[in-house]
Order: structure tokens, then C-alpha cells, then sequence
């Protein structure tokens, strides 16, 4: 009777969360919100955004989705403080992942817990991202020292998740070994493994590390004046993205950049973001697993990473004749993958342990008999509809990042510029202005348009400009 009773609780919860987080799609949701964006309406995109977020206390993702918008804008300030906003989510709810791990495997309840209803507190690379761009916000207003101080947490977070990251994976491998569970995709019949696991996700060294943050490290480092913290920066951006000649010289011209004179022309990074990031699906698989003493297979709702834009390719960056050859240095979208990739272990863990529990329970009620034949039907139903009800994959993911980052770096006579980027899908045109000795400048392509984030001509507010 017990079992019975905490059967009917856990799936009366089951059905009254039917509002919630569970039964979102989140891609669904961001979808329009992103097509406006690519025909050049981001005034529609956060309408969009906002008419999907009604709740007074937004959470994380809705931040940082609105600061990308209001980015490809131009609004600094204002993307700027959705940033802040993403950052303080990050910092409170920033918790022991290794003791969250621990409760939800020790808890008889857990089936009920869907991956969708608990705090998202955003992917590692989804982290690094956030900081990298907020550092681009600060460089877009003239303020390399808070752009300083924006890489220098990069770095602090990236130290901080390696030594996280490695507990989590121990424990997710002690605790499926007691459990009997399996943790590798190639358990689930019909999984794409190949969406996860091909040469271009194995080669990452990790899912949280860019070649983009650590090149823009060195190169602001190398603005202010400090080549020695520019060296590091440069070097780790050649060892995660290594065999491109554009890397390899910003390391080693660095000590003679430096010290050269100023001769009226302007360094300037380009960075070129394409397409977003891709999206995230649920579908169901056929889980095995031991119930009962019995080895049985049972459907249960994974996650699928789905390309869901067409990203152009910049081939070269034309400045009124000259042509800077174009890189590529960091793929978000083999971030996500790799990220998917190493957390399936858990997402298969977290998913036998809710499967487990939830037929146990159905085997419990059944059992009961013609003894109270009302109440073992019921209750057997209310476990069975509970729990296909909370069965959806998590597909939240910060989708308005670019899926694939490029650079060019060439020297300008300071002033006003036509730029041409000669992509995949024909030249896009843009008009730029460089001041200074360092100037980055941020290109982004979705279809047909290319939004500019370039620094504020002289004399515009945004205080901190030295180079």
C-alpha cells in the first residue's frame, strides 16, 4: 500500500506540472525568433522572445538569447545588461554538480524529475561564449580594460570545470556500474551516433575551451601593452585550433607589434560568427535495462543535436582591393556536439533510474490484485500517463550563437572602409570605421543579411578606450 500511495503522488505531480518547463519546446519556441532576426527585423525577434516569456522571473536562456539580439542591434548597453543578468543566474544557481549528481541518483523519486524541470544553469561552452562576447561588448565601446577583466574570467571558469568535470565523469561510471546502467549512446537502438561522435567533435580537446576566447586574449592583452600575458594567449589558441597560418603569426610577430612605432594604421581583428547554433530535438529510443530481475527494454526520450541553419562561409575579407585570407577558429556547433557527447553518460544514467522506478511502481500496483481492483487501476494509469508525460528530452540551448567563427587580421589606414565579405552564398558589404592602434570588429551573417559590431567612432561615450 505504500508503494501504491507514493505511485498516485508522484504521478498527480507528474500530471500538475503539465504547464511547465516539461512541456515546452524550447527550439519551437526560438525558431521565429531567429528567422526574423535573419531578414533584419530584431525588433520582431525580441517581441518574439518576449511574447514566450511572460513570467516575470525570466530565467537564463531568455537573457541570454535577448542580449544576442539586442547585440546584432548594436545596443550595447542594453545587451550588456541581459549579460550581467545571465551572470548573476549563473553565479546563484552555481551549485556542487558532483553533489546534485549524487542526491538525484539516491532519490526513490527521481523518475519524476524530467531533465527539462531542473535549473538550467547553461552548458560549459555556453559559459565560455557569454564571457567572450560580453568582452566584445566592452571592445564594440571603446573598453579594453573591462574586456580584460571579462577574459580574465574566461580563464578562471575554464580552470575552475576541468577538475568539475572530471569528479562528475567518475561518479556518473561508479554509479551506473552499481545500477547495472548503461551510459554508451551505441546502447540506444537507432541513436545518430555519428551526430556526436565523427572526426570534427573528437578533435576538441574538451567542450568548453575556444581557440576564439584565447586568440582574443592575446590579442587584447597585446593592445594594452603586455605581451607577455598576450603570448599565452595566442599559443593555447594555436594548440586548440592548430595548423593555421593566421594563429601561428599572432604569436609570432607579437614582441615586434609591440614595440613598432605608431605609424597611423590601425591592427584590426575581424571576426566573422555564421549561421546559430543548432538545436536540440527529443525522440525516443528503446533503453535496456534490468527490472526486476529481468533484463527488459524500455522507450525512453533522448537528446538529438540537429543542424537547423546553413552556415555561410567567408572565403576572404576584401578592404578596397585588399584581400585578407579568412581562418576558421572556433565551431560552436562541434561544441555542442562534443558537449552532447560527453554528457550521455548521465543523461542515460538519470534516464534508467526514472524508467527503473517508474515500472516498479507500475509492477507494484499490479500486483495488488482484484483486492482493491479501482484503486490498482487507477493507480497504475495515473504512474503510466505520468510518466510518458514527463518522457521529453531537455532541448533547452542557447540557440542565437553563431554555429561556426572566423578571423582575418590585416592593417588599415585609420578612418572610414567599404568591406566586402566574399562568402558561400555571394559578397556581403559593410561600412566600417577604425580608430587607434587596435580595433577588433565583429562581423554576422544569417542569410541574406550581415549585422556590423564595430567599435564607436572617436569621441563616443564608452569610457576605458587606450589603445
Amino acid at each position: 500500500m505504500r508503494g501504491l500511495r507514493h505511485a498516485v503522488a508522484a504521478a498527480s505531480v507528474a500530471l500538475l506540472l503539465s504547464g511547465c518547463a516539461a512541456f515546452r519546446s524550447y527550439d519551437a519556441e526560438l525558431y521565429p525568433a531567429l528567422d526574423q532576426a535573419s531578414r533584419g527585423n530584431v525588433d520582431g525577434a525580441i517581441r518574439l522572445l518576449e511574447s514566450n516569456n511572460r513570467l516575470p522571473d525570466k530565467d537564463l536562456l531568455y537573457f541570454m538569447e535577448l542580449g544576442m539580439l539586442q547585440r546584432l542591434g548594436s545596443r550595447y548597453d542594453e545587451s550588456q545588461k541581459a549579460w550581467m543578468a545571465a551572470e548573476a543566474r549563473i553565479e546563484a544557481s552555481r551549485s556542487d554538480r558532483f553533489a546534485e549528481l549524487a542526491s538525484l541518483v539516491s532519490n526513490a523519486s527521481s523518475f519524476v524529475l524530467n531533465d527539462k524541470m531542473r535549473v538550467y544553469q547553461g552548458h560549459d561552452y555556453e559559459r565560455v561564449m557569454l564571457l567572450t562576447y560580453m568582452a566584445l561588448n566592452h571592445l564594440a565601446r571603446g573598453d579594453y580594460d573591462s574586456a580584460r577583466v571579462a577574459i580574465r574570467q574566461t580563464h578562471e571558469f575554464e580552470a575552475q570545470v576541468a577538475e568539475l568535470r572530471a569528479k562528475q565523469y567518475a561518479q556518473v561510471e561508479e554509479e551506473a556500474s552499481k545500477r547495472g546502467a548503461r551510459t554508451s549512446v551505441r546502447e540506444l537502438n537507432g541513436y545518430p551516433v555519428e551526430t556526436i561522435d565523427n572526426p570534427a567533435v573528437n578533435a576538441l580537446r574538451n567542450s568548453y575551451q575556444s581557440a576564439l576566447s584565447h586568440y582574443l586574449a592575446g590579442f587584447v592583452y597585446e593592445a594594452l601593452g603586455e605581451p607577455s600575458l598576450a603570448a599565452p594567449g595566442y599559443r593555447l589558441a594555436n594548440e586548440l585550433q592548430p595548423d593555421h597560418p593566421l594563429l601561428e603569426e599572432g604569436l609570432r610577430g607579437l614582441d615586434a607589434r609591440v614595440a613598432a612605432p605608431d605609424d597611423g594604421m590601425t591592427d584590426v581583428l575581424f571576426i566573422i560568427g555564421s549561421g546559430t547554433a543548432p538545436a536540440i530535438q527529443s525522440r525516443q529510443f528503446a533503453l535496456p535495462m534490468w527490472v526486476q530481475g529481468r533484463f527488459v527494454v524500455l522507450p525512453h526520450s533522448f537528446p538529438v543535436i540537429i543542424t537547423t541553419s546553413a552556415p555561410s562561409w567567408p572565403r576572404r575579407v576584401v578592404v578596397e582591393g585588399g584581400a585578407l585570407p579568412v581562418e576558421p577558429i572556433t565551431s560552436v556547433d562541434a561544441m555542442a556536439r562534443r558537449r552532447l557527447k560527453d554528457d550521455m553518460p548521465a543523461i542515460m544514467l538519470r534516464a534508467t533510474i526514472r524508467t527503473t522506478t517508474a515500472a516498479v511502481l507500475q509492477y507494484q500496483t499490479q500486483r495488488l490484485g482484484d483486492r482493491q481492483s479501482l484503486a490498482t487501476a487507477l493507480a497504475a494509469a495515473a504512474v503510466t500517463v505520468g510518466s510518458a508525460a514527463l518522457a521529453s528530452a531537455d532541448d533547452r540551448t542557447w540557440r542565437a550563437l553563431p554555429s561556426d567563427i572566423y578571423i582575418a587580421r590585416g592593417r588599415l589606414p585609420r578612418g572610414a572602409h567599404r568591406v566586402t565579405l566574399e562568402t558561400s552564398d555571394g559578397p556581403r558589404q559593410a561600412s566600417i570605421e577604425v580608430a587607434g592602434r587596435y580595433a577588433v570588429v565583429d562581423f554576422r551573417l544569417l542569410r541574406q543579411q550581415v549585422f556590423v559590431n564595430a567599435p564607436r567612432a572617436p569621441g563616443a561615450s564608452g569610457g576605458g578606450q587606450r589603445p
